[in-house]
């Protein structure tokens, strides 16, 4: 048997709920969607290792016709400039969140670079399409933000000690620890600027999560059993089982 990546159960769920005909669209999952797990995560923190074993947790439970969880990262870039019908050269503008001003503004001036507020809206939008229809994790971008008024999310923000997600970046992508050091800064302002810039929210602020997951104090395993535990438990008619028993709690 096959044994599906991550890409794949994303294009096949993009597929089962995009190309379909609308009517058949009403008539299916609209009409009663799953549960929406967003993911706002420290750079390092292993956050594709924990979608990866939540999403098989959560399939292997999953009723009949909504066990086609999948989970959407940096993916979802390239499913807004599809939906949309950007040019490819948008792509890099989907990334960098802090442009050189002067090239910004010269760019938007000549019509070479979309407008940041426009990406923004278009970045909501496919994040609010792909909600629609649920069963999906959503990672960064503001998901939990934009997400924040649908009773079906769940928002989960994962966090870790420096030393951990800098061994980790080390590992995944293969730096040496001046390099990964770097990167994790990097990314972590990058992260941080653009919910401020854009959403006038803190990313650190745990008022905008259900929870926040060290990563470090456990496995990546047990952390997508809690979280999966918790969206069965506030959402079990979507699973095959809605009781749930903990090891030596009766």
């Amino acid at each position: 048997m096959k044994v599906l990546g991550s890409y794949e159960k994303a294009r096949i769920y993009i597929e089962k709920h995009y190309q379909e005909s609308e009517e058949a669209k009403r008539h299916r999952r609209r009409l009663n969607p799953g549960p929406i797990i967003t993911i706002s995560r420290e750079t390092g923190t292993g956050a594709a290792k924990v979608c990866e074993s939540l999403i098989e947790f959560l399939n292997r439970r999953a009723i009949e016709d909504y066990n086609d969880w999948a989970y959407f990262d940096r993916d979802l870039m390239e499913k807004v400039i599809e939906d949309h019908n950007l040019p490819e050269h948008f792509r890099k503008y989907l990334s960098e969140e802090k442009p050189a001003k002067i090239d910004s503004w010269f760019g938007e001036i000549l019509g070479i670079t979309p407008s940041k507020l426009l990406l923004l809206h278009k970045t909501s939008q496919t994040i609010t399409r792909l909600a629609e229809y649920g069963n999906v994790i959503l990672v960064g971008r503001g998901a939990n933000i934009i997400l924040s008024h649908m009773k079906r999310a769940f928002h989960i923000r994962l966090v870790a000690p420096l030393n951990f997600r800098i061994d980790t970046a080390m590992k995944l992508y293969n730096l040496d620890r001046k390099a990964a050091t770097e990167f994790i800064k990097n990314e972590d302002e990058s992260r941080k600027h653009y919910i401020l810039k854009y959403f006038h929210k803190n990313i650190e602020d745990p008022h905008l999560y259900h929870a926040i997951i060290n990563t470090n104090l456990l496995s990546f395993d047990e952390i997508a059993e809690m979280i999966g535990h918790c969206v069965i438990r506030r959402f079990p008619q979507f699973f095959v089982q809605s009781k749930i028993e903990l090891p030596g709690i009766e």
